[in-house]
């Protein structure tokens, strides 16, 4: 356990019922109960139990806040230490006074993710299960929840857990026939390793195929909305969101800016850039407008091209078409409640059937095939459900490549019968590789890196 007390805002500033502010340490409750005043004194309190009372500014003997205080008795605390969480009325003025009196005792303001990060140290959660913390507080669909959940809960850890016991039991095996080669049969040592190696490099390789998925459902998909000017590109923004978010007009160009909205589609978390409609313009601020637009283009996921299916196909959608060709796209043939005159057939030069969508977002038709079609553009229709563990963080998914990496290099070896004290120097590193993932090796500076991406009561 670490040896000062900290303490942190853990709820959002602003007005609200109540809020929240957590302390931790080996002091905690002695330092809370030098400014709380109830019928039980605080550190005669029981564990796990909740009490009303005044927080006093002590110096002034005056009342401050009115308060229910928990008590948390280490180890049976999130973060293994005693912990004391103060509820308060919320509001920006009420938590500043109580704050301010904790700091004034031998109290510290907490560092961001030091909550979480003093879990980790004390050895109540991995590495792995800390980061997903802040993704289970960063979902933004119900699926992304339930993913970062079951790694809190310590899903991936145990496979990777897993994956290094079969190392650490290659290495014993490699160890022992270094110190005694008079017993050693190489040919078999090589088998041995083989196999081991290949069914850890098969424990990964079933990982990262849900790396994809995994990482769309934590980052979502950036999604471009692009096409010429009066094309419905704002209505549908304003549609998936279910929401006035960008203005809609009858004037070509209205939309000047790119505009950003999260959306939930199917449980697929899309991150909507409504962009200003691509055309040749002497306006200087729509000009910067369309630059920023293609620039977007570049940078999505995926493209939602809007045609207007009442106008024949412009040149510059031709263009467009072209740009982003063998990219992931989808075209929307809007306004099909108008007479239509759009050649289809051009289209299906450059898309399947199934990625052309007739819309009409004014008559609220069409989006479900639209929904239909982004599901399965990522997720082959449905998201995979059930105890399936997902690898969402960038950091892990490269980890377990470099491991996958090193494995095959020790297999090759093997089948080369190179000596087994040069192929066990890639078992070991792979091992390493693996325990970085849930924090065995993971250096100070990578958490101190991690922990800083944590807001502060966390």
């Amino acid at each position: 356990m670490l040896s000062d007390t900290i303490a942190a805002i853990s709820t959002a500033v602003g007005e609200a019922g109540i809020a929240v502010i957590r302390v931790s340490g080996p002091d905690s409750i002695a330092e809370v109960g030098n400014i709380f005043r109830s019928k039980t004194k605080l550190t005669e309190a029981e564990s796990h139990t909740v009490h009303y009372g005044h927080i006093v500014d002590p110096e002034r003997d005056e009342r401050i806040e009115e308060v229910l205080v928990t008590v948390m008795r280490a180890p049976r605390s999130f973060t293994t230490e005693d912990v004391v969480e103060i509820s308060t009325h919320g509001g920006v003025i009420s938590v500043k006074r109580v704050m301010d009196l904790l700091l004034q005792q031998d109290i510290r303001l907490a560092e961001p993710g030091e909550f979480t990060k003093r879990a980790f140290l004390n050895g109540r959660i991995d590495l792995s299960q800390a980061e997903a913390v802040i993704d289970l507080i960063r979902s933004k669909s119900d699926r992304a929840f339930s993913v970062a959940l079951k790694q809190v809960e310590g899903q991936l850890s145990d496979q990777i857990k897993k994956l290094r016991h079969t190392l650490v039991e290659t290495l014993a095996h490699i160890e022992v026939n270094i110190d005694y080669p008079e017993h050693d049969v190489e040919s078999l040592t090589a088998e041995f390793i083989k196999e081991k190696s290949t069914e850890v490099m098969q424990g990964i390789t079933k990982l990262l195929k849900t790396a994809e998925q995994g990482k769309i459902l934590r980052e979502g998909i950036t999604t471009a909305i692009v096409g010429r000017p009066n094309v419905g590109k704002s209505s549908l923004l304003n549609t998936l969101a279910h929401t006035n978010r960008a203005i809609v007009t009858d004037i070509p160009g209205t939309t000047r800016d790119v505009i950003e909205e999260f959306v939930t589609i199917n449980n697929i978390p899309l991150k909507l850039l409504d962009t200003a409609g691509i055309r040749e313009t002497m306006d200087v601020v729509e000009r910067i407008g369309v630059e920023r637009s293609k620039h977007a283009v570049t940078e999505a996921d995926l493209i939602l091209l809007v045609l207007n299916a009442s106008e024949p196909l412009h040149e510059d959608e031709l263009e467009l078409m072209e740009q982003i060709r063998g990219r992931q796209s989808i075209v929307i043939m809007n306004k099909m409640d108008l007479p239509q005159q759009l050649d289809k057939d051009i289209l299906l030069r450059y898309y399947s059937e199934d990625l052309i969508v007739p819309m009409s977002v004014k008559a609220q038709e069409g989006v479900d095939a639209l929904e239909a079609a982004i599901s399965q553009l990522f997720f082959s229709g449905s998201i995979e459900t059930g105890d399936l563990t997902y690898v969402s963080n960038v950091r892990h998914i490269a980890l377990l490549k470099k491991a996958h990496k090193s494995l095959q290099d020790a297999y090759d070896a093997a089948e080369q019968l190179i000596p087994i004290d040069m192929i066990q120097i890639d078992v070991r590193l792979a091992w390493e590789q693996l325990g970085e993932i849930i924090g065995d090796t993971a250096s100070e500076s990578l958490l101190d890196q991690i922990f800083s991406q944590f807001c502060l009561g966390k």
